[in-house]
């Protein structure tokens, strides 16, 4: 059931859609790219490892932009960093696909990353705003399939506009973004409270993340890469630290990353990124060796996208009836099973076994990603959300980089087929990190009953907000 919202409020089912096909169009960055990639680096002149690094550096811009977006939608509103994003994701796609060299395609690449990053924090936030109960389940139910289905068809749009023209046109289908901004402009209309935003802390999360994805990946990109990368996490960790010791409500507010309930189920989610980002990688290289062509690689993924077309409402329906937490304990072990999988499908060469692969993955993605909306959402203030969910996506998609990168790094010295098992460790984490976990920190989805009339309280928090100390203040009325 909606929350009360002025009239004019946007369809929970159409705005979702729309923000889920955005977020397929910055996932199709990736799934529609990593089809052409053995083209792209032949076209460069750059080596396959080298070419893998348009991959991972968009994951890892995308992940360290995220929580800059969050803290910035909770400053000044949704509507204008979200606008902005999509055009600069738009503005980033086209800039690389005119790229002449390696340099100035990365270089578009981090832009396109940062505009990305606006997507997935800021869709998850203009839904958690507008709508509560089943009618944000549902939504982010929506969401995540219309995301899945865009990005597991991206292989196919990629293989399909690499054989009619280049890899280029792969690179720009995320600027058909813009033809969505009018909407999106009308639709998010979420104010913010003016807080100031905390650059130095942004700097060092971007630091210390950077460090890591550039450690994972220096077993093919070299002993430079692995010395900065260490250098990177020793300089950054601790600076991060400070940073949210000195200043608590800066760009990591101290009341988020010690919320035990977004810090689990972030990094539990972490897992399916990854498994995610690594099979859109791995498994197109691995069918691009045995003489694959990037089209016929897309066709064999068609599969996978209709599998997204139920995840919505297989979503709800968990989320109503399990909860955030165990759905979450429902897409990690899915996750690990997808990941021996796959690695059997490219040790063995059983084709089949990687297309069950992807299905499952993508189930995982359908339900896990709104699970840790859902969960986030419900366990911080409702004036913090866009910075707690800013933060959770951080982890998020710091997954989906570390997947990429260890596709990028190890493929070359221990195979695709063990790279991929090796990813197998973060979703059994994840399962662990749930089931060690307080329970009863996250408000149901289901709306409570609206608090009898009366003088309205003196704290700013709504009356149906979802975060459990806004319910006991409603229930204590």
């Amino acid at each position: 059931m909606p929350t009360s919202e002025p009239a004019g409020t946007p369809s929970p089912g159409v705005l979702a859609v729309v923000l889920g096909l955005l977020f397929g169009l910055a996932g199709i960055s990736t799934s529609g790219l990593t089809v052409a990639l053995p083209q792209l680096a032949g076209d460069l002149g750059v080596s396959t490892s080298t070419a893998a690094w348009v991959i991972s550096l968009y994951a890892v811009t995308l992940a360290v932009s995220t929580p800059l977006q969050g803290r910035l939608a909770d400053a000044v509103g949704v509507r204008g960093p979200l606008c902005a994003g999509i055009s600069l994701l738009a503005v980033g796609a086209i800039a690389a696909a005119l790229a002449p060299n390696i340099g100035l395609l990365l270089a578009a690449r981090v832009l396109q990353g940062i505009g990305a990053a606006a997507v997935p924090v800021l869709a998850t936030t203009l839904i958690s705003a507008r709508y509560d109960g089943h009618a944000r389940s549902a939504a982010l139910g929506r969401l995540a399939g219309a995301g899945a289905v865009v990005s597991a068809l991206g292989p196919l749009f990629g293989g399909a506009v690499e054989a009619l023209g280049s890899w280029r046109w792969a690179i720009a289908m995320p600027a058909a973004g813009l033809l969505a901004v009018p909407y999106i402009w009308r639709s998010a209309r979420i104010p913010g409270d003016g807080a100031r935003l905390d650059l130095l802390g942004a700097f060092a999360v971007a630091v210390a993340a950077s460090g890591l994805v550039l450690t994972i990946q220096s077993p093919s990109a070299g002993r430079v890469a692995a010395l900065v990368g260490v250098a990177l996490l020793v300089v950054g960790v601790p600076a991060v630290m400070l940073r949210v010791r000195s200043r608590p409500d800066g760009f990591l507010p101290r009341s988020v990353v010690t919320n035990p309930v977004v810090i689990r189920t972030a990094l539990s989610a972490s897992a399916i990124p990854a498994s995610w980002f690594a099979m859109l990688l791995g498994i197109p290289l691995a069918l691009a060796a045995r003489g694959w062509t990037p089209l016929t690689t897309g066709l064999l993924l068609v599969p996978a996208a209709a599998v997204g077309l139920v995840s919505p409402r297989l979503a709800a329906t968990l989320l109503d009836r399990l909860g955030p937490r165990r759905t979450l304990l429902v897409a990690c072990p899915t996750t690990a099973v997808a990941l021996l999988v796959a690695a059997a499908g490219a040790w063995f060469e059983i084709t089949v076994l990687l297309l069950v692969a992807v299905m499952l993955t993508t189930v995982a993605f359908g339900i896990g990603q709104p699970s840790m909306t859902a969960a986030v959402s419900g366990a911080v203030p409702a004036e913090r959300r866009g910075g707690a969910l800013g933060v959770a996506t951080l982890a998020f998609l710091t997954g989906a980089g570390i997947g990429a990168a260890s596709i990028g790094g190890l493929a070359a010295r221990i195979g695709i087929g063990a790279s991929l098992a090796a990813l197998v460790v973060l979703p059994l984490l994840g399962v662990v990190l749930l089931l060690t976990g307080r329970r009863g920190r996250v408000t149901p989805l289901r709306a409570t009953a609206p608090p009898p009339a009366g003088p309205r309280d003196r704290s700013s928090r709504p009356p149906n907000d979802p975060s459990p100390s806004g319910t006991r203040r409603c229930r204590a009325r």
